[in-house]
């Protein structure tokens, strides 16, 4: 870019020191006129006098803090009633209702454990120390899979999963009846 200054005509000299010499007689400081309040305040438009509140008396301030002192207890108060309205009515059951009907699924689970016991009772009885663990864990399994159909009674996969349980727990009470005969499995 060209930062080059216009060049001037004599017609502009003239104006430009003119108006130099004159910014230079401006003095440096004014003060304002003495009366220059007084002047701006005739000339806006009047305002409405401000009225300031009377300060609160003690009687007041006593009535609010009791106010504020009653209000927590009978918040807490409400809050409760509202909460053991709908607690309350959860927790108990009437006497008149009846327990719930076993689902499908769990009428299932009640014939394939009457199986199971029918099926582990037809094998041999076999006390092998070392199979016992095993058999226990699996038949605290099938305990834990009932609980859990006592809470989900329609969950085809914890049925699912007690079958699995069950065939297992057969399986191995063969091995175990097979390995203590010395037959070979």
């Amino acid at each position: 870019m060209n930062h080059e200054t216009p060049r001037r005509t004599d017609d502009t000299d003239d104006t430009d020191d003119a108006l130099q010499q004159r910014l230079r007689a401006l003095p440096r400081e004014l003060a304002p006129p003495s009366d220059g309040w007084i002047r701006l305040q005739a000339a806006l438009p009047p305002r409405p006098p401000i009225v300031a509140t009377p300060p609160r008396t003690l009687a007041h301030g006593r009535s609010a803090r009791r106010r504020l002192r009653w209000a927590l207890p009978a918040g807490a108060a409400l809050a409760a009633s509202i909460a053991l309205y709908w607690v309350v009515p959860l927790t108990m059951q009437l006497p008149s209702q009846a327990p719930a009907a076993p689902s499908v699924l769990q009428q299932q689970a009640s014939a394939m454990s009457a199986d199971y016991q029918q099926a582990i009772a037809a094998l041999p009885r076999v006390d092998a120390p070392e199979w016992r663990p095993a058999l226990r864990e699996l038949d605290d399994s099938a305990d834990q899979i009932h609980a859990a159909l006592a809470q989900s009674p329609r969950s085809r996969h914890l049925l699912e999963q007690l079958q699995r349980t069950y065939a297992l727990r057969l399986e191995l009470t063969r091995q175990a009846a097979t390995s203590a005969t010395g037959l070979p499995s």
